[in-house]
């Protein structure tokens, strides 16, 4: 099996980290969110090629705020922090990060004001997307200022050495023109990936691991109807076929025609084994005199 270059997404707690994983993987290269205390002989083990630090709403200064490991910008591999994960990346080196008077929230425009490989082929300015309460006052001698806005004067910052970039701003969000053509220079030009992954080639890939854990042994999925359990399920049974048996709970609370949908497409178009069971009395029993 070809192994795939990785990226990998600790995530902060941004609204926007999933929109992260999408935009990296819609240009064809693999990615994984994790929680941000993944540790590092988790981090070594995944083998990444570069790694993206998401945006959160917490301030560094909190004392319950999300911190990775620090030994991550030891293990040589690139690193885009993005709004928090730039100012949390910033705040390690020694860098002075503030509370904003003003919270720079919306459309801004971003004007380049230091060449980088992030930059290349970019206007000197151009629209972006911002959403932060903290800004980054000072940056320590690792980094230099690479972009600025009209209420930050440290928008975006590297080390070219260590290739280490942060943004203050959102790449991810289309409000930002040329979100795609920065995530795009992070990933070929600065981290070297190659632009080999796409949803057939890993849907073949999970198909063979599913077959080689299960062998001939016969499975059940509990369905309920949602998005993973059912995507989990039709993967499944691609790879096992009918060793499969799906089971279905209508537990009283389901939408109008709900069991009937799940019916339709797991058993008239999919062709997958279902057992639907009637748990109505028993639920709705339970939930008796019950209130929220």
């Amino acid at each position: 099996m070809k192994k795939e270059d990785k990226i990998l997404i600790l995530d902060f707690g941004s609204q926007y980290t999933q929109l992260i994983a999408r935009k990296i993987r819609e240009l064809h290269v693999y990615s994984e969110i994790h929680p941000y205390s993944l540790d590092i002989s988790s981090i070594q083990r995944f083998q990444p090629k570069a790694i993206v630090l998401s945006g959160g709403p917490q301030s560094v200064h909190e004392s319950n705020s999300p911190k990775a490991d620090p030994q991550i910008f030891q293990i040589s591999i690139p690193i885009l922090g993005i709004c928090y994960g730039a100012q949390w990346t910033a705040q390690v080196f020694g860098g002075k990060v503030e509370s904003s008077q003003i919270r720079e929230y919306g459309r801004t425009e971003l004007s380049i004001i230091h060449p980088s490989p992030l930059f290349d082929g970019l206007p000197p300015s151009f629209p972006v997307w911002m959403s932060h309460g903290d800004h980054i006052e000072e940056l320590s001698q690792a980094f230099e200022a690479i972009a600025s806005s009209l209420d930050c004067s440290v928008a975006a910052f590297q080390n070219l050495e260590q290739k280490i970039f942060g943004l203050q701003f959102h790449p991810e969000v289309h409000h930002s023109q040329f979100g795609k053509e920065i995530l795009s220079n992070f990933l070929f030009s600065i981290a070297q990936c190659k632009p080999s992954w796409n949803i057939p080639h890993w849907i073949d890939e999970k198909v063979q691991e599913i077959r080689q854990q299960i062998g001939s042994a016969k499975v059940i999925s509990a369905l309920s109807g949602g998005v993973d359990s059912s995507v989990a399920s039709v993967l499944v049974h691609k790879a096992v076929g009918d060793q499969l048996t799906c089971i279905f709970v209508d537990n009283g609370l389901l939408r109008s025609g709900e069991k009937e949908q799940v019916q339709e497409v797991f058993q008239k178009h999919f062709h997958i084994p279902l057992i639907v069971i009637d748990g109505r009395k028993k639920f709705l029993e339970a939930l008796k005199r019950v209130t929220d």
